[in-house]
This record gives C-alpha cells, structure tokens and sequence, in this order.
C-alpha cells in the first residue's frame, strides 16, 4: 500500500495563505458593513450590477441579497445582459471562497469531513460547482472552499460557476421582469 504524502508548506507559504485568510475575512466585514452603498451601485447600469453582484457574493458565509438586486434590475433594463453581467459579477465575487479554501488548506485538511468532501468534489468537480452555482443556495462559499483545499484548477472553478450563475441569474432577472409587466397599465 502506497502511502499519500500530505503537501509541506513553507513558512513563508503559510504566512500568505494566513494573510489571505484574513484579508478576505475582513473584506466581508466590511462589505457587510456597506450593503446599503453597495446596492446604490445598480443605478450605473450594468457595470453597476456587474459590480453589485460581485460585491454581495465576495463574502464568506454571509449571503447579501446578489439575485433581489438582479430582478429589480431587469425590471428597468434587458432582463438577458442584466443575467448576463449579474451572473459574471457572481462568479468573480465567489472567488473569495475558493482563495479562503486553498489559503486555509493546511487547516482543512485535519478534518475528517472535509476529507471526506474533497474526495467527493475531486470526483465530482465541475457538476458540484455547475449545480451548487444554479440553485440559490446560501452554502456555495463551502463548495468553492472545498474546491480550492482540493485544487481544483482555477478555470475549472470560475468556467462551472459562471455557466450556473448565469443561469440562475436569468431565471431571476427573467422573474422579476415578468413581475414587473404585470403592474404595468
């Protein structure tokens, strides 16, 4: 039986993945801190929603309200381009819990479940990331978590979030739009 070598870090290694922990720990802090800035962002168009989205989903474990803003959007433009750059916005901004993943890595990696999950994710990569990306869920962070412990390759990541992001987003742009033709006179 062949023994599995667990990864050595360096002490400059995990110097920078604990500094990137904390940084992304205190950028959702302060977006949190922000959300009501951050949802005035929708009135500059779809860059604004592109940055809305990406703002709400940069946090770790604390959902801000990414797909409300994207039906209120689609109400006052194209409900397809406000999917489109709601659901690009979504997938940059989930980077933050696949970088938490691989930056807390050598802290994951004690656990038993999490053992577990990432033997599962490296099986299942690009559908788990796909679905998980398509049903509104507030548990995403833990599938890019897992996602970057097990290295799963950063386009492989961003390329399945992306195509479920975006097809959530139209889903709620495409409601909200039709919610909005229904009180209109």
């Amino acid at each position: 039986m062949i023994m599995e070598e667990k990864p050595k870090f360096t002490k400059a290694q995990l110097i920078i993945r604990i500094a990137l922990l904390v940084l992304l720990i205190a950028g959702t802090v302060l977006l949190i801190l922000n959300r009501e800035k951050i949802q005035h962002l929708g009135v500059y168009g779809y860059p604004g929603i592109f940055l809305v989205s990406l703002l709400s989903n940069a946090t770790i474990l604390v959902p801000l309200p990414g797909v409300m803003i994207t039906s209120a959007m689609a109400m006052v433009f194209n409900p397809f381009w406000v999917a489109i750059a709601s659901g690009a916005g979504a997938a940059l901004g989930e980077l933050s819990g696949y970088l938490a993943g691989f930056s807390g890595q050598p802290m994951l990696e004690k656990s038993g479940t999490v053992k577990r999950m990432t033997a599962w994710m490296q099986r299942n990569q690009s559908w788990t990331i796909f679905i998980l990306a398509l049903v509104p869920n507030p548990l995403f962070d833990m599938a890019g978590f897992i996602a970057g412990a097990a290295r799963m390759p950063v386009w492989k990541f961003l390329f399945f979030c992306l195509l479920g992001k975006i097809a959530k987003m139209l889903a709620f742009a495409y409601l909200g739009a039709g919610i909005f033709s229904v009180f209109e006179w």
